[in-house]
């Protein structure tokens, strides 16, 4: 990917922090630093992962760029125009162009409202299609995904998982979005089912020219979906390379550690598993200097006082580790 192109997305330190309250008066007395000082340049037709152990903040990060949470700090580019800043009435015309798929799929379905009136909300909200219209194109977006026009009339109940998942996929791409966001799309999925819904997800950014940000535990899977990866680690961007790069040459001993986990496709394969020692450290109270000092087995004196660098080690590699020259 040209760094030479405008990105379609630009997040510049870009932090989320919750405030923690207590007392009588319910006041301030400290901040969960859910994501911390993160900068990533999207390009058109990229698809992105973002990976890292629960609780990191990739998915506080990918809440964040869509508006569902405020940034506290940072810049967030959309298309060459700052949106992080823009009152909720402005943002109206950019949320068409950045959606989500969500995790659990039930639970960001209404179960009470029929998957095709559900498809057609976007269109009553966002366009002047009438209601003939809106049906025609909810029968398409269902075929597009896989499922059937008998699907209109049935309750989000009525339909398996990965079948559920099908329909917020149609949900998320109705309105012709540039970005889509996946949290933990597969995640819930049978491991067949996830092939299909890693497909069908190919197949979509193919029709449509999406950009996709991949937020996955899941190497295996984010290896053979994603272009480049960025890895994540108490809020903190630690590493961001190509795909192909990031697996045959990981620079951070965290990066090392969490593909040493990854299952081996061959039996009698052998790799050393690289085990952590402890819990991941409370945000409310990080470590001071590298965040991953406390846990990293190659950790320096120089590693608990003074916080890394983000600097580019190769060619589109970077890295945030005093120990990488």
């Amino acid at each position: 990917m040209s760094e030479s192109k405008q990105p379609l997305l630009r997040l510049e330190g870009v932090k989320k922090y919750y405030p923690i309250r207590g007392g009588l008066l319910r006041r301030v007395q400290g901040y969960v630093k859910a994501v911390e000082n993160v900068s990533l340049d999207v390009f058109a037709g990229e698809s992105i992962g973002i990976v890292g152990e629960s609780g990191c903040g990739k998915s506080t990060l990918g809440r964040t760029i869509l508006g569902l949470e405020e940034a506290t700090d940072g810049s967030i580019f959309f298309q060459g125009e700052e949106i992080s800043r823009l009152p909720e009435r402005q943002r109206k015309k950019w949320k068409k162009e950045m959606q989500m798929v969500f995790q659990d799929p039930y639970a960001s379905l209404n179960p009470r409202q029929r998957v095709g009136h559900a498809l057609e909300e976007a269109f009553v909200i966002h366009t002047s299609m009438t209601k003939a219209e809106r049906e025609e194109r909810v029968l398409q977006l269902l075929q597009e995904v896989g499922l059937r026009p008998e699907h209109y009339d049935r309750y989000p109940h009525e339909f398996s998982g990965g079948q559920r998942q099908r329909i917020g996929i149609a949900r998320a791409i109705a309105l012709n979005p540039s970005l889509v966001i996946c949290d933990e799309a597969v995640s819930a999925l049978d491991v067949s089912v996830q092939a299909q819904i890693i497909k069908l997800l190919k197949d979509i950014q193919e029709k449509h020219e999406l950009t996709y940000l991949f937020i996955s535990h899941d190497l295996g899977v984010v290896r053979h979906f994603c272009n480049r990866v960025l890895v994540m680690y108490l809020g903190h961007a630690v590493e961001l390379a190509p795909s192909r790069e990031l697996y045959a040459n990981p620079l951070h001993p965290y990066t090392k550690a969490l593909l040493s986990a990854i299952p081996r496709p061959k039996p009698g394969a052998k790799r050393e598993r690289i085990r952590l020692e402890g819990d991941l450290p409370n945000p409310a109270n990080p470590p001071k200097g590298c965040p991953f000092h406390t846990r990293c087995p190659v950790a320096t004196e120089r590693c608990k006082q003074e916080r890394p660098e983000w600097k580019e080690a190769a060619p589109g590699h970077f890295v945030a580790c005093h120990e990488v020259k």
